[in-house]
């Protein structure tokens, strides 16, 4: 191998080595217009910069009715690799694939995280191709995809805020909040569902992402105070300070730092951005829970089931870890051991 490496030092273009590889585009282009002038193998791989051998193999398996047509001989070899690479995926791994996007996973999200627990690689193209195949033949695998519309939030007019007392705005948190060092930093805001029937309280806490949800008939301060403590109590160890919007609601601040022992603070009024890790929590609970829902109908189970989801989901931000995972410094198996249907 040094000598013949030593031998293609000498060739034109920089051909390093006589090997094998796959050609690009332009490379083909060269090879059809190389050709029409009848130049020899030998003199192609010399000009191209790759064996003798890769020529010859190409002009061999990528020609077609008409003879070597470069974008065509680039289309059968792109389908031929495609196709290749989709037989190295078993179908056990697609049945676990498809479990996992059963439980509203990302194709990102289902891709990275199989690398990160079972070094299984399988590109996130590869399973929406498998998805969108999937719908085509009457599946329903799409069904379970988030949707990645635009949403704006209608934050009402300024009138009809009010002010609440005792506030310490965002301005004065610590430092270490806002740089996710630690866990125990919480933000907090409520869903309203359709016609302004019944609340979703959603606590999300910053640096993990970890979610706590609670649902109650009305957002008066004194129900939602009840139920941020009864949500974080048994975290409390894990609750350092929470950041709310300035909605009514959160009123009873005062008792909910002394109860939990912890620092509330407030994001300046119409600023959504400084509370982004719970705005964007927000979007995805909406895929449980739409704006169309009447929240009354919502039972203990539904927000059980949307909580499990949230928090056993790989995220991209946690380095495709799950919140459970960050947020009680654990690890767990999530990809499923799917049995091949005899």
């Amino acid at each position: 191998m040094i000598g013949d490496i030593a031998d293609l030092l000498h060739h034109e273009k920089g051909a390093l080595m006589r090997t094998y590889h796959q050609l690009t585009q332009e490379q083909r282009y060269q090879i059809y217009a190389l050709k029409k002038t009848d130049t020899t193998l030998t003199r192609m791989a010399e000009i191209i910069g790759v064996d003798k051998s890769t020529i010859s193999r190409e002009l061999k398996r990528n020609k077609g009715k008409r003879g070597y047509r470069p974008k065509q001989a680039h289309r059968f070899s792109l389908e031929r690799r495609k196709a290749k690479a989709k037989k190295k995926i078993s179908k056990e791994t697609w049945l676990q694939i498809e479990e996992l996007l059963r439980k509203e996973w990302s194709p990102e999200q289902v891709s990275n995280r199989m690398f990160l627990e079972q070094k299984v690689r399988v590109s996130h193209e590869w399973i929406y191709q498998y998805v969108y195949r999937d719908k085509k033949m009457g599946g329903d695998l799409h069904t379970y995809l988030r949707c990645r519309k635009k949403r704006r939030k209608r934050y009402g007019s300024y009138s009809r805020r009010g002010q609440i007392p005792g506030r310490l705005f965002i301005d004065e948190r610590p430092e270490v909040v806002e740089r996710q060092e630690r866990i125990g930093d919480w933000e907090g805001d409520t869903i309203v569902g359709k016609r302004h029937k019944g609340v979703i309280l959603s606590l999300v806490e910053r640096k993990s992402v970890y979610t706590v949800l609670g649902v109650l008939e009305r957002k008066t301060a004194p129900e939602i105070r009840h139920e941020i403590v009864n949500l974080l109590e048994p975290l409390r160890d894990h609750v350092h300070t929470l950041t709310f919007d300035n909605g009514k609601e959160f009123t009873d601040h005062g008792p909910i730092s002394r109860e939990l022992e912890a620092e509330v603070y407030f994001a300046h009024p119409y600023s959504p951005w400084e509370r982004g890790v719970n705005e964007n929590t927000n979007g995805l609970i909406r895929q449980y829970f739409p704006k169309a829902m009447d929240f009354t109908e919502i039972e203990k189970d539904d927000i059980k089931r949307a909580m499990d989801r949230l928090n056993h989901r790989p995220r991209k931000k946690l380095g495709f870890k799950t919140p459970y995972e960050v947020f009680f410094n654990t690890s767990t198996t999530l990809i499923p051991n799917v049995a091949l249907a005899s």
